[in-house]
């Protein structure tokens, strides 16, 4: 009988969804953070169920050969990267194969083919979008793994080097500051800097960089205190406005493939009508306007779909709708042929994938975050009659387990099932 506190030596086998690395002790699946798939490893238990065990990772006796030094020194306590501790090209295989096994385990479809991950040449300093939190003592840093403690960094190899600059200049006075957010447009660099504050206006520094600053009062309206309440990126060959609250991929160079990779998942030939549900500041359906008869782009942010309308100045065959998807979709007329899904992670509601089924498009390219909430949508549509022809994986979130995927559904004939 494992209990907590006790010490095991196990041997790593295979990767989670949640990036730990996983083992068996005594029958019990153990799950190892900070582990690798090859490793043997001296681990001591911090949870211990009737099924399953969790521990801390104390002393690797034989090492993956897919384990790697990692380059940063906050690695292990800060929790925004899981995965600098395996070789890049390992990351890419084993993403491949937590989307396999949520489709086999969530999905019910292990033959759905899922394509080699999708990588970066230069898997570092991508991020265009960090947040940051202060610690106790006014330092920023990231949430700990699995806390709500602050670790105070001094270097990080995710953001950006125009996010980067303007961290290392930022000199801020506020007890009543909560998180802060920097923002960039790699390609445009624009750059933003959003305090989310309580109470007055901090007083900050930030070595007269070409910025925008903005403040989010606990209530009230966003408030600008230098330039622009957005910044601009560029993909796919159109100019985007992006406004503070707004989401955009955090990705430039690889949002830059999700987007080729939704137009030749949807092939249009010109004269298709386009349905972009989750539409946002308009990333897909503006870029694929050009190529289909009309685009309907539904948003419930009200914030983005206004950029969303500046993006589509000029765009005759565009029309933008603010509401729930779920109630939009029951409001478009039949006869739309491609649709465009980009979710949450949450994923997208029954009552809005039973209105989708109902609607009956041909094609369905559906842009997901998360392999768990995509498998268990992709199980509602293929009931409702679609089938999943493929699965790209798009590496969005480099040293991270997180991973992007771009999925093609296309309708089946029912009658002859």
């Amino acid at each position: 009988m494992v209990s907590r506190g006790d010490l095991i030596e196990l041997e790593l086998t295979d990767i989670t969804h949640g990036g730990d690395a996983l083992g068996r002790h005594e029958g019990l699946v153990c799950f190892v953070p900070y582990g690798v798939p090859g490793d043997r490893a001296r681990v001591r238990v911090t949870e211990a169920k009737s099924h399953y065990v969790r521990g801390e990772l104390l002393e690797v006796l034989a090492a993956s050969p897919h384990r790697v030094t990692p380059p940063c020194r906050h690695f292990g306590r800060c929790g925004g990267c899981h995965w600098q501790h395996i070789a890049y090209p390992q990351q890419l295989a084993y993403k491949q194969r937590i989307v396999q096994e949520q489709m086999a385990r969530i999905a019910k479809l292990p033959d759905v083919p899922v394509r080699p991950t999708l990588g970066m040449d230069e898997p570092w300093h991508y991020r265009n979008h960090v947040q940051l939190t202060p610690d106790r003592e006014g330092n920023l840093g990231y949430l700990a793994a699995r806390s709500h403690d602050v670790v105070a960094i001094e270097e990080c190899y995710l953001p950006h080097p125009l996010i980067e600059e303007v961290l290392a200049s930022l000199d801020l006075d506020y007890p009543g500051l909560r998180q802060v957010s920097l923002r960039a447009g790699t390609r445009t660099e624009d750059r933003m800097v959003i305090l989310d504050v309580e109470g007055d206006e901090p007083e900050i520094e930030v070595d007269d960089l070409p910025l925008s600053l903005v403040l989010l009062p606990p209530e009230g309206a966003l408030r600008v205190l230098v330039g622009d309440d957005h910044i601009h990126e560029e993909l796919a060959g159109r100019r985007y406005r992006i406004s503070a609250e707004s989401f955009f991929q955090v990705n430039t160079d690889q949002a830059e493939h999700l987007v080729r990779l939704v137009r030749e998942a949807l092939a249009p030939t010109g004269g298709e009508r386009l349905l972009d549900l989750f539409c946002g500041v308009g990333t897909f359906g503006l870029a694929l306007a050009s190529q289909v008869r009309q685009v309907i782009g539904v948003e419930e942010s009200e914030g983005a779909i206004a950029d969303a309308v500046e993006n589509a100045e000029g765009l005759e065959n565009v029309e933008l709708w603010q509401g729930s998807v779920e109630e939009a979709i029951a409001e478009v007329e039949p006869g739309v042929e491609l649709v465009v899904l980009d979710p949450p992670r949450a994923g997208v509601a029954a009552g809005a994938l039973a209105a989708l089924i109902k609607l009956a498009p041909q094609r369905i390219a559906y842009v997901s975050c998360d392999p768990a909430s995509l498998a268990r949508d992709l199980r509602i549509l293929a009931d409702g009659g679609y089938e999943a022809r493929y699965i790209q994986p798009v590496d969005m979130f480099p040293q991270t387990y997180h991973v992007e995927t771009v999925a093609l559904l296309s309708r089946v004939n029912l009658e002859k099932q």
